[in-house]
């Protein structure tokens, strides 16, 4: 592993788990980043070892999902490492999780079970790449394609055809053609998705370095069950937006005419997005007290603080104290 930059952390626990007999690999999203030249975020492990089996052979463990075969290692210092024994899954009766996991499977078949190419890679005790469905290809060509069948992938999950548009704004990808056209075909289980995960994935693709790329979500109809109609503007304007929540959100349900009432979003989100200057009014060059200090009293220093905001929000240079004081004195509330 010398070749990788593989936290000290996850060597341990790979090591704990090969000296019990057991084959274990790094896989998914952490080897992507790694062949891209990124720090992964977190590092996920798959293993022959059954959950059981890795719960006795550590000390401090979470049963993150036994029925799935999932147990998160609590490492001295450096955090938790989830770990997953390989698996074979049965039909996803809801659209989105599997009826029954069986684990009598080896690497390759759990690889073929992951959603798309560039995510079905693992590493090897060398440090080599496992890579039976052409995912380094696919980084290399910059595509976004689903392992194997893609319309029994989105069968399978629907929230697929969400990552494949998070992904793509994320890495700067293409979705390849099939794959694309089963996103397509497939569209309408995307009602089969709870709005707390479309909001996650969309929220991802607007803090992404292509933000317009949620125009795909329409387009594409993922969103139909939400926003009808698949029409959507240019949303090339989104990434001059300010790379936050907030404005990104606003810009975007303001462009694409979105209702973002229709998903699970937090009160502070709505009305960043409804009121935007109630968003603004804490990051004014002038403070509340110092209004106070100016004479406004009670609700006249909310009033002047929306009006302060709402100017800002059109003239973002001007949230300096000097010149919102000589905004607060043209005004009649003004000293």
């Amino acid at each position: 592993m010398a070749d990788w930059p593989i936290p000290a952390q996850v060597q341990g626990c790979m090591e704990v788990l090969r000296r019990a007999g057991h084959a274990v690999h790094p896989v998914g999203g952490c080897v992507r980043d790694l062949l891209l030249g990124r720090t992964p975020g977190d590092f996920d492990l798959c293993t022959s070892a059954r959950p059981e089996q890795v719960m006795a052979l550590f000390p401090r463990t979470v049963p993150t999902g036994l029925r799935h075969g999932t147990v998160t290692v609590l490492t001295e210092g450096g955090g938790g490492v989830e770990v997953t024994t390989f698996r074979r899954e049965g039909r996803y009766g809801d659209g989105r999780h599997p009826d029954a996991v069986s684990f009598d499977v080896g690497l390759e078949e759990d690889l073929a079970r992951r959603d798309f190419t560039v995510n079905a890679m693992a590493l090897d005790e060398e440090g080599g790449v496992i890579d039976p469905f052409g995912g380094r290809g696919d980084l290399a060509a910059g595509l976004i394609r689903c392992v194997g069948d893609p319309d029994r992938r989105f069968a399978e999950d629907a929230l697929r055809m969400f990552r494949a548009v998070r992904f793509a704004a994320q890495l700067g990808f293409a979705i390849e053609g099939e794959t694309l056209a089963a996103v397509g075909r497939n569209a309408w289980r995307a009602g089969q998705v709870s709005g707390e995960r479309i909001l996650a994935e969309m929220e991802k693709i607007l803090l992404s370095p292509a933000p317009e790329r949620a125009g795909d979500l329409i387009r594409l109809g993922l969103l139909e069950h939400l926003r009808p109609g698949r029409a959507c503007p240019g949303l090339s304007a989104l990434s001059q937006t300010e790379a936050a929540p907030g404005p990104r959100w606003r810009a975007f349900c303001r462009a694409a005419e979105f209702p973002i009432e229709v998903l699970p979003v937090s009160r502070a989100l709505r009305r960043a997005v409804r009121c935007p200057e109630m968003e603004l009014v804490h990051r004014l060059a002038l403070t509340g007290g110092e209004l106070a200090g100016l004479g406004f009293r009670g609700a006249e220093i909310g009033r002047a603080q929306r009006e302060l905001a709402r100017h800002v929000l059109a003239h973002p240079e001007d949230n300096t104290r000097p010149r919102l004081l000589a905004l607060l004195k043209r005004t009649d509330g003004g000293t």
